[in-house]
């Protein structure tokens, strides 16, 4: 399936002119980033703003974060340089899975390489360079964004000013990673998977679509679900209309996501660890730029203990709670209350 439908005709691609080397040891050729701009760089080049996105987004930051980016809002555009990419291993525009690979003339499918976070933030700081922008005032992300804001703060502290991870953690919990398992093994269990060798006219869309549907049921609360759904009966479909919704969803991503991009990228965030083998406590304590850490009070799959550790152990930091009803998506659904948070940030940071 082709997905370049649902890229923004604004959006711009850069090639990178040089191999690009894997934290693996594997080398991708030809590698291509797309990313989308807003606002103008000055002539310091001092006034970058990086925008990370999560698992299954785009660098469209101006369809799933309006709220926060424009005029008079957290990421103003009057003032600053904006820039959001698709992240390495996506299917929408940058490098990945759906992607040919050069060397063969074929899609990769099941043979792209295993990425890590850190290599989608190398990724990211080579457009940076490319762009020219000498420093970025603030870099912020959501979830699997939220783990790349943290590695740019600590691989590349001289272009960063500050931080803004939301719903995120420093290192992928086991709670995390075991419902991360559970949905890829719903994609391996379905017949049209073939190791990831599927068509694009027979993906394994069942099993993409039950990956999704779990992912959902951790992205809410038990009281959005409770006071949308309760016990409520669709008669229509014989069933219960909280299946329905979930059912919907699956259906939806199906639409507009690949399976094996999936599989990468729910494996890039199981093996996050800020640390990589070095002490935690340590590492965190060595970022050293201003840092907003936002918690949400009803979120299971990120939970503020995860986020308090954080603001605790990162020396200039201040924990934001959103407070909302919608779980881990309240970032993307409780925009209002999220811009107020990080304009006060900046305002209390001297960034703005």
């Amino acid at each position: 399936m082709n997905y370049q439908h649902f890229v923004s005709p604004q959006t711009q691609y850069y090639h990178l002119p040089m191999q690009f080397e894997l934290e693996g040891g594997e080398v991708l050729t030809g590698v291509q980033v797309a990313y989308r701009t807003w606002g103008k760089l000055n002539l310091e080049g001092d006034n970058g703003m990086l925008i990370c996105h999560a698992l299954t987004g785009s660098a469209d930051a101006d369809d799933w974060w309006e709220g926060l980016l424009g005029s008079k809002k957290a990421l103003d555009s009057d003032r600053n340089f904006i820039v959001c990419s698709n992240i390495l291993g996506s299917c929408y525009g940058t490098t990945g899975a759906t992607s040919i690979n050069p060397q063969t003339g074929i899609r990769y499918g099941g043979s792209f390489p295993a990425i890590t976070i850190r290599d989608m933030v190398h990724l990211q700081a080579a457009l940076i360079k490319y762009l020219e922008i000498k420093s970025l005032q603030l870099v912020i992300g959501g979830s699997l964004g939220g783990m790349q804001v943290l590695e740019w703060a600590l691989l590349y502290p001289e272009i960063v000013q500050a931080i803004a991870p939301i719903a995120t953690s420093g290192r992928h919990s086991a709670w995390c990673i075991g419902l991360s398992e559970a949905q890829r093994q719903a994609i391996y269990a379905d017949p049209n998977w073939l190791g990831g060798d599927y068509t694009p006219e027979q993906p394994p869309n069942q099993g993409l679509a039950v990956a999704r549907m779990m992912a959902m049921s951790a992205y809410r609360s038990w009281q959005t679900f409770t006071e949308r759904f309760g016990r409520e009966y669709d008669a229509s479909a014989d069933q219960f209309a909280i299946a329905s919704y979930l059912q919907h969803h699956g259906q939806k991503l199906v639409q507009r996501f690949d399976a094996n991009t999936y599989i990468t990228l729910t494996q890039a965030m199981d093996s996050h660890d800020i640390a990589q083998g070095q002490d935690y406590k340590s590492v965190l304590q060595s970022i050293k730029q201003p840092a907003l850490v936002v918690a949400i009070d009803s979120d299971i799959l990120y939970p503020p203990i995860e986020q308090q550790e954080l603001a605790d152990l990162i020396p200039h930091a201040q924990l934001g709670l959103l407070k909302s009803i919608y779980g881990h998506d309240a970032f993307l659904i409780d925009i209002e209350a999220l811009n107020e948070l990080v304009i006060n940030f900046q305002q209390s940071s001297g960034i703005m």
